[in-house]
């Protein structure tokens, strides 16, 4: 049976493998302009159907590949970003034993279930009942899920390194790192004990915020197979008729949503890494309600504030500060061509702060960078890849409601408002005197090396060896010691500089406040 399974999954996988690697390469090589994007989106469009008759560990991989860029051309990731998690449900008939046999008897627990689901998901489905008058939503596996997953789970690692074998190789990396995070999230999303915590905590996280609603978590209705939140119902975020009926300020709501989301990536330990627009509703006084904790991004200080470094100087309008943040969160691998990467963070630094650079210089510089990336993949870590998810999906919402919004002005606010800057200041002070320290280490085993140089001098003293010999060497060993001084005196007096400018912005700006 495993082995039919096998066949069938490669056999329908097999035409979507071959139009990626022919469509991939006219991607990477051709001029956008020489394209026939409607043939794209025609391939990504039966990739897209392929996923779907396949089940739902493959509407899963499909939602990780749409915002891997470093994967897929353009037109790819659009159509599969369509990948809602919509499945029809199972009958009622089949979840009732599940919830009975982690709960006991339903009508012993519950006031009422209401067996039409009201949201069906590759995973699991959602039912809406009652507990002591208290309207609730409870989220059940679907039946015999576990099994289903862990054969096609099976299946794909089998058939990975024979399907690698028709693409490039500068892609094989990326997609061999890219099944296992999605096998390891995919098994956290089977667990609802795990979604339970992921929802205490981003709820206690932002307890504060004003903007954002989390429901609370009935524990004694809740188990592996079965979890019972608060029923909490809104207008969906991408509902633009239902949202203008309400009143509600689109702009200022995309505004929110950007905030919440990326203040819970840069200052907690813990973010929602799922946005998708089934995941997001509004209140009638807009407020947030958000849903579906299952896939959420875990992210320790060291890479946080790396990140929050990133935002800063672009937020601060300087490049080359960005590459050195992005080098430190390992987004440029070896051999990427700096003076490049620079210009083009330049550029977009100018059109994030309203200043429209050139068309045509910005459509020469992301054919260039288009390429390097398709050459050049990269090697995101679990918690990059699903920030760079999250990211795309919110931008997603932005484009729905088409809106003035300039995303760096947000990110602004967040860095103030959350105190944020100070703190990277000093990460960026503590690589400075890191790399410092470095230098001087290198100086002191040199010590030994300039010894044994004074020695042979004054050997070739003794032998009479014409003295401009003795000192090109001797100078040159000193340009090279002193060169290291310079160039880390350089840095560490740019770094006091800029750390002058961010406390000089600082004072100003509460000379504005008060």
């Amino acid at each position: 049976m495993y082995t039919i399974r096998t066949i069938q999954i490669f056999i329908k996988l097999l035409p979507s493998i071959f139009a990626l690697r022919r469509d991939r390469k006219k991607w990477i090589h051709q001029e956008k302009t020489e394209i026939n994007s409607e043939q794209f989106r025609k391939n990504a469009r039966k990739v897209l159907d392929t996923f779907i008759s396949l089940g739902p560990v493959y509407i899963k991989l499909g939602q990780w590949l749409s915002s891997r860029a470093d994967i897929l051309p353009q037109p790819y990731l659009e159509e599969l970003a369509k990948l809602q998690d919509s499945v029809p449900p199972a009958p009622f008939d089949q979840i009732k034993p599940i919830i009975e046999k982690d709960l006991g008897p339903i009508n012993e627990k519950f006031d009422e279930i209401d067996s039409n689901c009201i949201s069906g998901a590759s995973l699991g489905q959602v039912y809406r009942g009652s507990i002591s008058g208290q309207q609730v939503a409870i989220k059940v596996k679907r039946p015999g899920i576990e099994k289903v997953v862990a054969k096609d789970l099976k299946v794909l690692k089998k058939i990975l390194p024979v399907a690698l074998r028709f693409v490039d190789p500068n892609l094989r990396y990326s997609a061999k790192a890219m099944l296992s995070q999605f096998i390891e999230t995919i098994h956290e999303e089977m667990d609802y004990t795990i979604e339970s915590k992921n929802l205490k905590k981003i709820k206690k996280d932002m307890e504060k915020n004003t903007k954002i609603i989390v429901p609370s978590v009935f524990d004694d209705f809740s188990s592996k197979n079965v979890l019972t939140m608060e029923y909490l119902p809104g207008i969906k975020v991408t509902n633009v008729q239902a949202l203008d009926e309400k009143g509600i300020d689109r702009e200022q709501l995309v505004i929110d949503v950007h905030k919440v989301f990326f203040t819970m990536l840069l200052k907690h330990s813990i973010f929602h890494a799922d946005p998708h627009p089934g995941n997001i509703s509004v209140t009638d006084d807009g407020k947030l309600i958000l849903y579906d904790y299952g896939m959420v991004g875990r992210m320790n200080n060291e890479t946080r504030f790396k990140l929050i470094r990133l935002y800063l100087a672009l937020v601060e309008k300087n490049p080359p500060r960005v590459v050195n943040a992005m080098i430190d969160l390992g987004m440029l691998i070896p051999g990427y061509n700096r003076s490049v990467i620079e210009k083009g963070i330049e550029l977009s630094i100018r059109a994030m702060h309203g200043n429209k650079p050139d068309e045509m210089e910005v459509q020469s510089l992301m054919e260039l960078a288009n390429q390097t990336m398709s050459k050049f993949p990269f090697m995101l870590p679990k918690n990059l890849a699903l920030y760079m998810r999250m990211a795309s999906i919110i931008e997603g919402i932005y484009k729905t409601h088409n809106v003035d919004f300039k995303f760096v002005q947000v990110l602004k606010n967040i860095l103030e408002e959350e105190n944020l800057i100070p703190r990277a200041y000093v990460e960026e002070l503590k690589i400075s005197f890191s790399n410092f320290s470095k230098s001087i280490d290198t100086i002191l085993r040199i010590g030994p090396e300039m010894k044994e140089l004074m020695d042979e001098a004054q050997i070739y003293m003794k032998k009479r060896t014409p003295m401009v010999l003795i000192s090109g060497s001797i100078f040159a060993s000193a340009i090279f010691i002193g060169s290291i001084f310079l160039y880390q005196s350089s840095e560490f007096l740019g770094l006091v500089g800029m750390i002058s400018s961010g406390l000089i912005m600082t004072v100003s700006g509460l000379f504005r406040k008060y």
